[in-house]
């Protein structure tokens, strides 16, 4: 039995939202080409697209926001956001970004070649996309339970060392300008990796010395599933755990919208400093100086302080016991989810609950449109329309192994009536699993296609 924790805080502001009939709802579906990334927001009910950037932010990081230091070179803002980099994360070197894709953005452009490969657990789409854009080639080598959405494995986001040690020898050294791992790992259901796959990897890249970068966006979530899960890790905090992690690493991507609680704002770290001359020049050029980096001081401070308060353990205890509750109360009407739940969302087998649908027909695309027509919810869709891609060599389309529906829970915003609410959702959308029909695509850009798509449905 999983109880719903109590919230570890008080609500002082509340934002007003709306059930639009179906009706209007079917319109402005058609409206958006059937991708619910075109719906505005006034026509969402429960929004669970994202976890990114939509949290709700803290008295204290409000009141540091009043603190921010506007100056374009050497503001006070940034120095209290260096100092909580380096009691959390120790690098030598940081930059600030506007999020982490431009983290992703800047690292690719200084450090990637066309025809290169960047390995990691499972790259998601941003990272994904940014390496491709450079030619470079993402590749993936979670352990094989992660593909197994049945699988309670504690931690299905660790990476198959074997892969990784086979895949190293095969391209060749020369071919992997840096090597990855995403924690949690939010491609493969939001599954956290162990302290001791973490160990595992970096011994691997320092072997062939190739430098390690964690994308770092739910690393306060993970370090939490290690203290819970891992064996000699219950009686340290989750700072301690942090502190352990990045001391593995030559670097990280992050974007600050996860798990520092902010609006917009990430970072590129990295210990390397002719790395971090070439990084601070592109930076320069595409983002802003690099004591702001595309960000206002403000943000700088927001970021500081979210930092700290996403190691908290009561929030962190909170957090992921809200996933757990939704994921629980789903398996009992029998929808079929990614388990155990990850930290930040719940993930639908979409291909599972929609088996008639094969995957060419975007099984996921159609829970996420059913379920905003049925509900007024939106989720996002993670298979075939956000990861299918064609292969290099063929040109055939390579299809990822799982068909999903992310349901990511913004930070501090919904309650327990609103997960009772969608498992009542998704109740009735089940009665007519049978009924649902699949989609095709209309329009789509080579890149991060999922975002700007656009769909029809079949028959």
């Amino acid at each position: 039995m999983v109880n719903y924790p109590p919230e570890p805080f008080r609500i002082k502001m509340v934002e007003p939202i709306k059930m639009i009939d179906r009706q209007t709802r079917e319109a402005a579906l058609k409206r958006a080409n059937y991708n619910v990334f075109g719906l505005r927001a006034e026509e969402i009910f429960i929004d669970l697209l994202t976890d990114s950037g939509t949290g709700a932010m803290s008295q204290h990081q409000w009141s540091a926001m009043m603190e921010g230091d506007e100056s374009y070179a050497g503001a006070n803002s940034y120095f209290r956001l260096a100092e909580a980099m380096r009691e959390i994360f120790g690098f030598r070197f940081f930059v600030p970004t506007h999020q982490g894709r431009a983290a992703e953005n800047i690292l690719c452009a200084v450090a990637l070649g066309e025809g290169e490969y960047i390995p990691s657990n499972m790259h998601f789409d941003t990272t994904e996309g940014n390496i491709r854009a450079r030619g470079g080639r993402p590749t993936n080598l979670v352990i094989d339970e992660a593909f197994d959405p049945g699988n309670r494995h504690p931690f299905k986001g660790n990476m198959d060392i074997d892969k990784l040690r086979a895949f190293i020898e095969e391209v060749g050294v020369d071919k992997v300008p840096f090597g990855m791992i995403t924690i949690t790992n939010n491609a493969g259901g939001g599954q956290p990796v162990s302290m001791e796959n973490l160990k595992a990897v970096a011994d691997v890249y320092k072997e062939y010395e190739i430098p390690f970068f964690i994308d770092a966006c739910r690393f306060a979530e993970n370090a939490y599933f290690i203290k819970l899960r891992e064996p000699g890790y219950e009686n340290k905090t989750t700072l301690e755990i942090a502190q352990e992690t990045f001391a593995l690493a030559d670097g990280a991507t992050m974007s600050a919208k996860k798990d520092a609680i902010v609006n917009i704002g990430g970072f590129l770290a990295m210990n390397d400093e002719g790395l971090f001359q070439k990084v601070k020049n592109e930076l320069i050029l595409r983002e802003g100086f690099p004591t702001y980096g595309g960000l206002a001081g403000r943000d700088l401070d927001a970021i500081a302080t979210g930092l700290r308060e996403g190691l908290d353990e009561d929030y962190l205890a909170y957090r992921l016991g809200q996933t757990a509750y939704l994921g629980k109360k789903l398996l009992e009407v029998g929808i079929p989810i990614v388990e155990p739940p990850g930290g930040h969302a719940v993930y639908i087998d979409a291909g599972s609950l929609l088996a008639h649908i094969p995957p060419a027909d975007f099984p996921g695309q159609s829970l996420a449109v059913e379920l905003y027509l049925e509900g007024g919810i939106r989720g996002v869709e993670l298979g075939s329309v956000a990861f299918a891609y064609p292969d290099p060599s063929t040109g055939e389309t390579i299809h990822p192994k799982m068909e999903l529906v992310r349901l990511a829970i913004p930070r501090r915003v919904y309650t327990q009536a609103h997960m009772d609410y969608i498992v009542k959702t998704f109740e009735k959308i089940k009665a007519r699993q049978e009924r649902i029909r699949g989609y095709r695509i209309t329009y789509a850009p080579e890149l991060l296609r999922h975002f700007t798509a656009q769909f029809e449905p079949i028959g």
